[in-house]
């Protein structure tokens, strides 16, 4: 009787497998486990790689911005520096015409003073009445010079721009209605601005 030996086969190694649906293809278990750890790997090295260059990013920014931060505040102090300086200049020139203006003025003080001494030795009222109105005439032209002139008023329309009503006069002639009959005090502009406006009588 002869007796049945099973003889023990080699031990295999067990590989899974399955058939990929979409290609019909059956694959490995175990490679596709391998190839899904590379899959990840190489995702955590991207997103790495992606950290490092956005915080690289992040620095050049900061730094950036700190140089920015430096020049602006280098830029505030220079103007501050400018305003200060032109303030300086602006009130520097309004002192040196107040001084040029004024300092014009004292020709005619003189002749003043020597028109008054010149009235104590005479008793010719035509000579002293000629004597201010050379003073006047030069001190006219003096303020012309300035760009200072006297605005025209009477028997002109009454200008509300350059006239200032202090009395209203009845008048027969309608072509005097409406228009400077007297002017008591004189107005004057200085380069095209009123200065002092002309108070006038109008005719109504």
């Amino acid at each position: 009787m002869s007796k049945k030996h099973n003889n023990p086969q080699p031990e295999q190694e067990e590989k899974i497998k399955i058939e990929n649906p979409d290609t019909g293809i059956i694959d490995d278990i175990g490679a596709a486990a391998d190839n899904e750890n590379e899959s990840a790997e190489d995702i955590e090295q991207a997103e790495m790689d992606q950290i490092n260059s956005l915080a690289a990013e992040l620095g050049e920014t900061k730094a950036k911005l700190e140089k920015e931060k430096k020049e602006y505040l280098f830029l505030m102090a220079e103007f501050d520096n400018f305003r200060k300086r032109t303030l300086k200049e602006k009130g520097d020139i309004i002192r040196n015409a107040s001084e040029s203006v004024l300092k014009g003025l004292l020709p005619i003080v003189d002749d003043f003073e020597r028109g008054i001494e010149a009235t104590k030795d005479t008793d010719n009222a035509d000579s002293v009445k000629e004597g201010m109105v050379l003073i006047y005439n030069k001190l006219i032209k003096y303020l012309e010079q300035n760009g200072v002139k006297a605005i025209e008023s009477t028997g002109k329309p009454f200008d509300p721009e350059f006239h200032e009503a202090i009395a209203m006069l009845p008048v027969e002639d309608e072509e005097q209605k409406g228009k400077v009959i007297d002017t008591p005090t004189k107005g004057y502009t200085i380069n095209d601005k009123v200065l002092r406006y002309a108070k006038v009588a109008v005719g109504q």
